[in-house]
């Protein structure tokens, strides 16, 4: 199956990093998630009940931000990668993470992974 949703720079909040300032303050993260789907039933049937409710899962990630204390981004992204492919019952997730402001003068720090249900 190669259908998949593609979310781009979902933005979120939480606190992370290492240095002390870093979790003093919550912080925006930007994410893109690739979330593999059969769009068939879903088209042929033009029903929300059959596809993946996109919405949720934006929901789910902004409710699991929030939450989150994480020092490492590697550390939540692993985390969020295995609530998503639990809550939504997914073969597999990318999650890319971006940093904004992790290292000064330079585009946002990113970390890709993808993993297996």
């Amino acid at each position: 199956m190669n259908d998949r949703i593609e979310l781009r720079a979902v933005a979120v909040t939480t606190r992370i990093g290492v240095l002390d300032w870093e979790r003093r303050v919550r912080q925006t993260l930007l994410l893109d998630l690739d979330l593999p789907v059969d769009a068939r039933p879903a088209a042929a049937a033009d029903d929300l009940t059959l596809a993946l409710d996109y919405s949720e899962v934006v929901t789910r990630m902004r409710a699991f931000a929030e939450a989150s204390q994480r020092l490492l981004i590697e550390t939540f992204a692993e985390d969020l990668a295995a609530e998503l492919l639990q809550a939504f019952t997914l073969p597999w997730v990318r999650i890319v993470l971006h940093k904004p402001g992790a290292v000064a003068d330079a585009a946002p720090v990113r970390l890709v992974i993808e993993r297996p249900a």
